[in-house]
């Protein structure tokens, strides 16, 4: 054999050899690198030949796109269909409160004779108040308008028609209600009437409203309830906002309920 023959001074050269340097030495040849991987000899092949990878990469990220997609899509359709949901209680709670459920008859800022009737077909906003009204009244009106417009800027919605009806009939006549309501909309309509056909039209509506002392000019302020009335175009109360309510937040509202609307009446 040769390692006796190599001596103790070629150990530290053997040590360094890579396997086929190794069998030169002992006499043999190097092993072919086929042979060497199946023997354990050499590295384990890394490349892709005759081996299943499986997806890509990019399949793998495409299927959990896809997946993601589908669970975002039923989610969200879940919670369309609980805010739908929600809404329609809503309203048949408001009805059952019998609110506008009856009819008001009374003249327009052109002095024509108006009932509630005239409105069927149509989207209505309506808002009580006075003209004399320092400064509660101008900004639900003034955000009433903002919410008339926000719609009118979306031609496939229906047109709405928004209304003002006055609580104070002793000053606010025909005159006083067309000089008012041209400040803010060009088809904002204001309503007054006798004084019992203002009561009736607020009892309707649950309307609170109560005339203040006089001061030493005989000016007053008119109490009132503070809230915007959304009527559908079966004429039936759907849903009413509060001052806290944006423009934004009622025209978003007015739109959901425009797109979940069925007529009773047909």
């Amino acid at each position: 054999m040769l390692l006796p023959a190599l001596g103790l001074r070629a150990w530290p050269r053997l040590s360094q050899l890579k396997p086929p340097g190794l069998l030169k030495i002992l006499g043999g040849e190097a092993l072919p690198k086929r042979a060497q991987y199946a023997s354990g000899l050499g590295p384990v092949e890394t490349g892709h030949q005759g081996r299943n990878q499986g997806p890509g990469l990019r399949t793998r990220l495409l299927i959990t796109a896809l997946f993601g997609a589908g669970l975002g899509g039923a989610w969200l359709g879940a919670r369309a269909e609980k805010e739908q949901r929600r809404q329609q209680l809503r309203t048949q709670a408001l009805r059952q409160a019998a609110v506008g459920q009856g009819d008001f008859s009374l003249l327009d800022h052109r002095g024509q004779a108006r009932c509630k009737a005239d409105f069927r077909g149509q989207w209505v906003l309506m808002y009580f108040g006075f003209t004399h009204c320092p400064d509660i009244c101008p900004d639900e009106l003034e955000k009433l308008v903002q919410v008339v417009q926000q719609l009118e800027a979306k031609p496939q919605l229906p047109p709405v028609q928004p209304i003002f009806i006055t609580v104070d009939p002793a000053r606010d006549d025909v005159a006083a209600m067309a000089r008012y309501v041209q400040d803010f909309h060009p088809r904002l309509l204001g309503l007054t009437g006798s004084a019992e056909q203002i009561a009736q039209a607020s009892r309707s509506y649950r309307v609170y409203y109560s005339t203040g002392p006089r001061d030493e000019d005989q000016d007053y302020i008119v109490d009132h309830s503070i809230a915007i009335y959304l009527l559908n175009p079966d004429g039936l109360f759907t849903d009413y906002y509060g001052r806290s309510s944006s423009a934004e937040q009622i025209a978003d509202s007015v739109q959901r309920h425009m797109a979940s609307f069925r007529s009773v009446l047909c």
